[in-house]
């Protein structure tokens, strides 16, 4: 294979390709399968694949100029990315992985470098807007090739269109089973600056082929199961669009041509021949039609032969025998004011894109209330966003690992299961997660104040602290540690006061051997004596 363009990360030792099998990996991100040892034009069959690809891409950008599709679609985009002007939009979280807190702060201080490589503060918005939109996002890895323990100096966006994956399969006939089987697979990317599959690029030499390790590829993770090809999430929502907008333009039309009120004139042309009917019914025409006009650009009126009004009016002949000549009115339409199949539509289209239809009037007001008054299509509308977060988080993790094995913080080996420990924490609208704490906080107060009278009874301390109140062992620790800390500090100075043998959880003392004293047990409290009388 020819050399390729960028840079590859891998052992020094070179890999024999793996073992021998009859499958391919799984096409879940759009890839080409290409016939080994030959020429990329091999695939020129699939030309037309590619450019559905590419017409794809440009309707997804089309739909997402209408009106109300915008508008879902930032409904989507501000709950997937909150902007926030004091915290980060996106967090990496290292709980779970099993490496010292060393290794452990340079993973998290690599991370801060990818997000600002990607301007993710300023631009982290259009990022995940044009991700969802387009259906994927390719960005280009640029290193200083004399010094790469520098790691990515820059991130370049390149247009979808302009770039595909390939993935290079070389395979031999078994001689037992006459089946085919897969040899060696190659990965590596094709780019092409006027855009691939369009016409006039055809040809063996299509476009450059780049390295797998230089182009991080974030895809939808939607697949169509017939054709391959990657989908956006906007894919559900073509035909609510074209029909949207044709019922629209069909509506325009409608009111445009029944909102006036036409006249009609019937004229009585006696025994007149054709030929003289219709002179004499053009005279008519001329001497009783509307003759001044009012003109909007300039506010006058003035006389234009050339206006609505000669549409407006039906002149119709009539002959002897009949009533003569009269005129009419033919009243306009009745129901220009109904607007319910627009509003179908509409609601077809957001119920396309998974956003809750309260969202799409904006004159409702809301409000804030309990957990239990949630609708269920705010809690599908949750999930669906908690669910395409996840979706995008393979371009942190990719340029991450690109990022850590340059500046040489971990192996090649190391990478698969550290991979499998990284999370991230996307932050949460401020407002509505601390109304949502402060509720389950109180419930599960309430919930204590229920049950504490069991404790030591029924149910040990350590279930309340984990059932009931919902802690960890890292919150019971750190509480525990804090209670202490507390009860050696005088109330008078932000100390709290507990009383002796108290458990901490309840309000009953404990005696010798740990166990709760009920106020049945408790001994009678006795009046001090008057210091007076003695």
């Amino acid at each position: 294979m020819a050399e390729l363009f960028g840079f590859k990360i891998e052992r020094s030792s070179k890999d024999s390709g793996g073992e021998t099998t009859f499958s391919t990996p799984t096409p879940d991100d759009g890839t080409i399968d290409v016939a080994g040892g030959g020429f990329f034009g091999q695939i020129l069959d699939t030309d037309g694949r590619e450019r559905t690809d590419l017409d794809l891409i440009r309707r997804y950008r089309d739909i997402a100029q209408q009106a109300e599709c915008d508008t879902a679609i930032e409904d989507i985009i501000n709950e997937g990315i909150v902007a926030n002007e004091n915290d980060q939009a996106v967090e990496i979280t290292l709980d779970r992985l099993p490496y010292p807190e060393k290794i452990k702060r340079k993973i998290r201080a690599e991370f801060h470098e990818v997000l600002r490589l990607l301007s993710f503060e300023q631009k982290g918005h259009d990022i995940f807007r044009r991700w969802y939109v387009d259906g994927r996002v390719f960005y280009h890895k640029i290193i200083d090739s004399k010094n790469p323990r520098k790691g990515i100096t820059e991130l370049r966006y390149i247009d979808p269109t302009k770039i595909k994956k390939v993935r290079e399969v070389k395979k031999s006939v078994d001689k037992k089973t006459s089946i085919q089987m897969t040899e060696k697979i190659e990965e590596y990317y094709i780019y092409n600056e006027k855009g691939l599959g369009s016409a006039g690029t055809a040809g063996t030499n299509q476009g450059l082929k780049i390295a797998l390790d230089s182009i991080s590829y974030c895809p939808s993770g939607l697949i169509d199961g017939n054709s391959g090809r990657i989908l956006s999430h906007l894919h559900k929502a073509i035909k609510p669009v074209n029909q949207l907008r044709m019922i629209e333009d069909a509506l325009v039309i409608y009111r445009i041509s029944r909102a006036p009120e036409r006249r009609i004139f019937y004229i009585d042309v006696g025994n007149l021949p054709k030929v003289k009917a219709e002179q004499y019914l053009k005279d008519v025409m001329n001497r009783y039609r509307n003759k001044l006009v009012y003109d909007a650009s300039t506010g006058e009126i003035r006389d234009d032969r050339n206006h609505m009004s000669m549409l407006e009016d039906f002149w119709l002949p009539r002959r002897e025998g009949g009533r003569g000549t009269e005129i009419s009115t033919l009243p306009g339409g009745s129901n220009l004011g109904e607007i319910d199949d627009i509003q179908y539509f509409q609601k077809k289209l957001y119920k396309s894109l998974n956003v809750p239809i309260s969202r799409m009037d904006s004159e409702a007001g809301f409000s804030l209330g309990r957990a239990s008054e949630i609708t269920r299509d705010e809690l599908k509308f949750t999930k669906f966003v908690q669910r395409i977060r996840k979706k995008f988080v393979p371009l942190f993790t990719d340029i991450l690992r690109t990022q850590l094995l340059l500046k040489g913080v971990i192996a090649p080996e190391d990478w698969p299961s550290l991979q499998e420990h990284i999370q991230y924490d996307f932050l949460q609208d401020g407002h509505f997660a601390e109304l949502k704490d402060a509720e389950l906080l109180n419930d599960r107060i309430q919930a204590l104040d229920g049950i504490q009278s069991y404790i030591g009874t029924f149910f040990s301390k350590e279930y309340v602290l984990k059932k009931v109140l919902r802690m960890n062992d890292a919150e019971i620790s750190d509480m525990n540690d804090q209670i202490r800390k507390e009860r050696d500090i005088d109330p008078m100075d932000g100390g709290i006061d507990v009383p002796d043998g108290g458990d901490g959880i309840t309000r009953y003392p404990q005696d010798g051997a740990g166990g709760i004293v009920t106020p049945e047990d408790m001994p009678d409290y006795e009046e001090p004596e008057d210091q007076g009388d003695k």
